[in-house]
């Protein structure tokens, strides 16, 4: 989608710290973060919210945990426990138009969450 900011990122037309990439998922440091360890892990097709994902898209899914699981360990979160976000919608707090998981770490969180 040709105004989308995190397409602009896959496609390099505006800078992100990459610190992951594969042919159907990219990661970059999230530019205002929440947490110590603050990681958006975006999908490269371009899917508006998880309202938009269809059958034809579970081993995304699937495969985006397993990236999400493997950059918690090499950022040494995953022994003393991470969240991982999905914003949907307006009402749910989701600001970008583009699927994208919030890999949070390195401190405590509360419950509920805002």
């Amino acid at each position: 989608m040709a105004d989308c900011i995190f397409c602009k990122i896959v496609a390099r037309e505006i800078p992100g710290e990459i610190v992951y990439e594969d042919d159907e998922t990219l990661a970059f440091k999230d530019i205002n973060p929440q947490a110590p360890v603050h990681i958006l892990v975006i999908t490269k097709k371009h899917l508006a919210s998880l309202a938009e994902v269809g059958e034809a898209d579970k081993g995304l899914l699937g495969h985006i945990n397993l990236v999400i699981s493997r950059l918690a360990r090499e950022k040494g979160i995953s022994e003393k426990g991470y969240r991982v976000v999905v914003n949907t919608g307006a009402e749910g707090g989701q600001t970008v138009p583009h699927l994208h998981f919030h890999l949070l770490g390195g401190r405590s969180f509360k419950w509920p969450p805002g």
